[in-house]
């Protein structure tokens, strides 16, 4: 048995090379980069070899998780080494990307084996969670011995080096920004027990066979459901019980669209590098500089146009052109294919069925399917241990129960208009939960569904009607359901799993608003004051758009409001109940009125106008003045801090730059029509705002915004100050 790779000498390679052609080899293992070096293919070619297996066969399919141009290019090379049979062997292929790799390896009428995809030993648990959350809850689910070894994927070396430390002890990092010499000796460590807990970017785990590895905890979205499904078969391959947690929330989604932005350059930034490539290769960086590019953005322009066929790379890392023209209509094709695994990412965390037949289904094992598992929080949310589930209130049984009434006659019902027809006097999220119930007791069926809009977009939602056992269901016979507890119960027990016991679903209820009384009755004066403003501007904001107060915040999130009295739009995300769609449309009021630190007594001015009323009044009436501190809680003047960077702004608008940005955002649509790119490649919304708030009259100081690059001031920076200007 011989290896092939970069890190032996070149008497050790070519010793390797006589070695294969001698005979005196079984096993001869090479990476497919190593296709590239000349004459190698050739020397393969001088013995057919008995067999040709290639491992992780998803990376041949620009449709896989993992794609990797040189994997894609294996089919070139193939030809000369037949006769010999070939097998290509995957844990993550969904039947796309199955009949990619068919093609790509030119297999004539392959035989197809799918099998194994239920690991029966797993026990997947999802949770909704914030993000400043997410470090703390980790730690609670490990404390336990029992949870241990395990692995925590988390979404950039930053968050794992700051995670780890909260972890503590005989726990490490592990991610491509370390030593070699660091990396593999992480990986020796905790092959040999001597570390319990790795906390890893995706890198870790490729050639990574610990058997005893009992939690795996992702602290953030993966990217797809293969890269999630091959993380959590990390868990258990002793065979015995373990568990998979994944926490997520919008805010998640939000960093994948960032990380697509960043990760595939716009299509017109590859056709200026393909303009310059011909049939001789030429040098990365005599092409960066005529082109004027930064390091980062070339490299991936560079490697989406060889992952496109369009370009090819030899050993020395040059590039030339291959001559293939029609990479463009495919280039976009791969982008919308990732969004679309993101969608499916998403889809899987909100699904209301089994966690582990919704994984087997994804990859197209139909006949196993369907068997639910018995044991993830679906199926037994009484088993939970990352969160807790309880029995509902008398007046949660009668919501339910009128659920299940309205939906009575056999049709199926949008789950919007049920929500809104019915007005039980509780938010979406709550009604979403109940229907999660519903569905885990087998008496609700929740199916997807689309429908265009006057815009001409596809919106995906959700109907919701009744399985046979909730038609046959007698009002006198009990709902026997669980609804999800809050995610702090959870997290005070420190990660314990808990059951019903003694007290009464309700009395925990009454429990529960006894300790919000209590919680109020300690507010400081100056709290109670934000608390009576914020009630005002909800009542009136609710006011405006005809809509119930909850509507525009619920009390447990106002509550957290005033507790962390956010001034910032970074500050604000941070506090549980807001999401990006409520900082989005109540960001700069909610903000505007916690800065307004007006004296418990009442002076200054009321702030119950509606959102559109307050931050046309919040900029008119309060004084400007630069300042590099917090103006003191006692005064009684509102001072806004002119901002040295923009990166975060909260300050509400002026009416001249509530139309700035108006114009922007109609210039960002139509730009991204014409090119036909998400709007986010034009412009990201936190680029957007710093350039009303600086607003830009040349190039010079367009370029001083965060978020700028020379990318795009090429692009768009005479468009932008045009409008600016304006």
């Amino acid at each position: 048995m011989a290896r092939i790779h970069s890190g032996l000498s070149r008497d050790e390679s070519r010793q390797a090379c006589r070695d294969y052609l001698d005979g005196n080899l079984h096993f001869l293992f090479i990476a497919p980069e190593r296709m590239r070096v000349p004459n190698f293919p050739g020397m393969l070619a001088k013995r057919k070899p008995a067999l040709i297996a290639i491992d992780e066969a998803h990376c041949i399919s620009q449709w896989g998780h993992d794609f990797r141009p040189d994997y894609r290019t294996l089919g070139d090379y193939l030809p000369a080494l037949r006769p010999a049979p070939i097998i290509a062997l995957t844990a993550t292929a969904t039947p796309s990307v199955q009949k990619d790799i068919a093609v790509q390896l030119q297999l004539q009428q392959p035989a197809l084996f799918i099998h194994g995809f239920r690991r029966h030993n797993l026990a997947i648990e999802v949770v909704e969670m914030s993000k400043p959350r997410r470090n703390e809850f980790t730690a609670s689910i490990l404390k336990s011995p029992a949870s241990r070894p395990a692995i925590v994927y988390v979404p950039s070396r930053k968050a794992a080096e700051e995670l780890a430390s909260v972890l503590g002890r005989s726990t490490a990092v592990y991610h491509a920004g370390l030593e070699p010499s660091v990396r593999e000796r992480v990986q020796r460590h905790f092959l040999s027990g001597k570390l319990e807990v790795v906390v890893a970017t995706i890198a870790f785990g490729m050639g990574i066979d610990k058997a005893d590895v009992r939690t795996v905890v992702h602290t953030a979205l993966p990217g797809s459901v293969e890269a999630y499904y091959q993380e959590i078969g990390r868990a258990g391959r002793d065979g015995k019980p373990s568990r998979t947690v994944l926490l997520h929330s919008y805010a998640d989604r939000k960093m994948h669209d960032f990380f697509l932005e960043r990760d595939y350059p716009a299509a017109t930034e590859l056709g200026r590098l393909a303009t310059l490539l011909n049939d001789g290769f030429q040098m990365p960086e005599l092409l960066r500089q005529k082109l004027r590019m930064d390091t980062e953005s070339f490299n991936r322009a560079a490697e989406k146009l060889v992952s496109q066929g369009a370009a090819v790379f030899d050993i020395g890392g040059n590039i030339r052109s291959t001559g293939q023209n029609t990479w463009r209509s495919s280039y976009d094709t791969q982008l919308a294919f990732r969004h679309s695994q993101i969608d499916r990412m998403v889809a899987f965390a909100e699904s209301p069925q089994c966690r582990m037949s919704a994984l087997v289904e994804h990859f197209g094992d139909t006949a196993d399917g369907h068997r639910p598992c018995g044991q993830c929080d679906f199926c037994s949310p009484e088993q939970a241990t990352a969160q807790t589930f309880r029995p509902p209130t008398e007046q949660e049984h009668r919501q339910l129960r009128s659920i299940l009434q309205s939906l009575q006659g056999g049709t199926s019902r949008a789950v919007g208009k049920l929500h809104s027809d019915l007005a039980l006097g509780i938010d979406r999220k709550q009604f979403d939960s109940y229907l999660d119930a519903l569905t885990r007791a087998g008496l609700v069926m929740l199916t997807p569904d689309t429908f265009t809009n006057s815009e001409g977009v596809l919106i995906t939602f959700k109907r919701a009607s009744l399985t046979h056992e909730g038609r046959t269901l007698s009002d006198s016979e009990p709902l026997e359901l669980l609804l999800k507890g809050s995610e702090n119960q959870k997290a005070a027990r420190g990660g314990t799993k808990t059951r019903s016991s003694g007290d009464s679903a309700r009395g925990q209820a009454v429990k529960r608003s006894a300790a919000k009384r209590t919680e109020a009755a300690a507010y400081t004066p100056e709290q109670k004051h934000l608390d009576a403003r914020l009630r005002e501007w909800r009542k009136a904001e609710a006011a405006s758009n005809g809509r119930p107060a909850f509507f525009v915040l619920t009390e447990a999130t106002l509550a957290n409001i005033v507790l962390a009295r956010p001034t910032t739009l970074s500050r604000l995300l941070n506090v549980p109940g807001i999401g990006q769609e409520k900082a989005d449309r109540f960001g700069a009021a909610i903000c505007s009125i916690c800065a307004d630190r007006t004296d418990a007594g009442g002076h200054g001015k009321s702030s119950m106008q509606p959102a559109s009323e307050r931050v046309a009044t919040s900029a008119s009436h309060s004084k400007s003045v630069s300042r590099t501190e917090e103006a003191p809680a006692s005064s009684s003047e509102t001072f806004h801090r002119q901002r040295t960077t923009t990166s975060a702004p909260a300050e509400a608008l002026a009416p001249e730059q509530q139309q700035l940005d108006q114009r922007l955002r109609d210039w960002r649509k139509a730009a991204s029509e014409e090119l036909n790119l998400p709007q986010f490649f034009i412009l990201g919304s936190s680029a957007l705002r710093s350039i009303v708030l600086a607003r830009p009259r040349n190039i010079t100081q367009l370029r001083a915004i965060p978020g700028i690059g020379l990318e795009k001031i090429e692009k768009y920076g005479a468009s932008i100050c045009e409008i600016c200007n304006t």
